[in-house]
């Protein structure tokens, strides 16, 4: 069970790849606050309706300071059909090993249709300017997730 990130944590680095191919890292958000969101696998009802309302929001979060970066564990040419075919425009990169969802707690044990098993927990993270976890949200709904976390961020 991987051990979950709290506020003022310190936000564990990480370099993926992007539906692309190109190199993404966390670091190149410094200076600015990013939320950093977790879904289970690309093109499924409930992560599709969660990446379409964060690109639905993205203006609004972008007018109030924050970048927008989701992660799953599918491969890039995956994430990249899903992102072309629902017009995403914030990036989706790609943890097939699973180590940066274990870093972030995003990997583990959970309750699925009253069973237990082990897979990606939806997870969602505001990570300050300076790198440290403002906001730790784990087991987050797909549908509303979004609408909740710009009440609870006042956007």
């Amino acid at each position: 069970m991987s051990t979950r990130l709290a506020v003022g944590d310190a936000a564990p680095d990480f370099t993926l790849s992007d539906a692309d191919g190109k190199p993404v890292s966390l670091s190149d958000y410094r200076g600015r606050r990013v939320i950093v969101y977790f879904y289970p696998a690309a093109s499924t009802p409930g992560c599709t309706k969660e990446a379409c309302d964060f690109r639905d929001s993205l203006a609004d979060l972008g007018d109030a300071g924050l970048d927008v970066i989701g992660i799953s564990p599918d491969k890039p040419a995956k994430i990249a059909k899903f992102r072309d075919a629902e017009g995403l425009n914030f990036p989706l990169l790609s943890d097939p090993d699973k180590e940066v969802l274990t870093a972030w707690g995003a990997f583990g044990e959970k309750k699925m249709y009253g069973k237990t098993v082990t897979g990606v927990i939806r997870s969602t993270f505001v990570v300050d300017a300076d790198g440290k976890i403002e906001e730790a949200q784990y087991n987050v709904r797909a549908t509303g997730h979004v609408a909740k976390l710009r009440r609870e961020l006042k956007i």
